[in-house]
């Protein structure tokens, strides 16, 4: 059975040598049920609202059986909420998920899988980890942003069930890794027959591989 091991929130704001001055990176387990609204956790925030948090990107979820991995290649635990997850799942393929795949998580909540997350310097911070950006992506052990299509509470020991797929078949982790014309077509294809709606950092990508395409066209 796939099921949600932890649910993290924002502990502390942490001082941060980035842009913002803090992060909201520090996510810990909480004993008690949270109610998630379409913003996310209640009681949780994000210091750096133009890449993390708002509607497309309300919940992050990481796989343990990721976190193992990773736990095994740095030689270190890696606890739920370290890589600044809210959920952290177990027994569900995460990056294995079509963008678009659709989540019940407990008896109410229902979330969708709208894009992968891409590491960043505050990340590397966190983790202080030599070269830490490059190798997780490089792995393409992502965990995946989920928007809320309906709210409801979470708790750890919650059961996940995949209740569709929109059948396009491009998943977290082949986007990250690989995204190209091909994947594009078949995202935008869906959209259009109403299968799901892509968020705006997946427009983003489509839009620079579209425009890679018309470069390479022009030569």
């Amino acid at each position: 059975m796939a099921e949600i091991l932890a649910v993290c929130r924002v502990e502390q704001l942490l001082k941060d040598a980035g842009g913002i001055g803090v992060t909201a990176i520090d996510k810990r387990p909480v004993e008690r049920r949270l109610h998630v609204r379409p913003l996310g956790l209640y009681g949780d925030v994000q210091a750096d609202r133009k890449h993390h948090g708002g509607a497309t990107k309300a919940l992050y979820a990481y796989a343990d059986e990721d976190a193992a991995f990773w736990a095994a290649e740095l030689g270190r635990d890696i606890p739920p909420g370290l890589f600044g997850e809210n959920l952290r799942t177990s027994g569900l393929d995460v990056n294995g998920a079509e963008i678009g795949e659709r989540w019940a998580i407990g008896d109410e909540l229902v979330v969708e899988v709208t894009c992968p997350r891409t590491p960043c310097a505050t990340f590397q911070r966190r983790m202080r980890e030599p070269q830490w950006v490059k190798r997780f992506a490089a792995e393409g052990r992502t965990g995946a942003y989920l928007s809320v299509v309906k709210s409801g509470g979470v708790g750890a020991g919650d059961e996940v069930r995949v209740l569709s797929r929109p059948g396009h078949g491009v998943t977290v982790e082949s986007f990250f890794t690989g995204a190209d014309a091909a994947q594009a077509d078949a995202l935008e294809a869906a959209e259009r027959e109403g299968a799901l709606r892509l968020a705006p950092e997946i427009h983003e990508v489509i839009a620079k591989i579209r425009k890679r395409r018309l470069l390479v066209l022009d030569k």
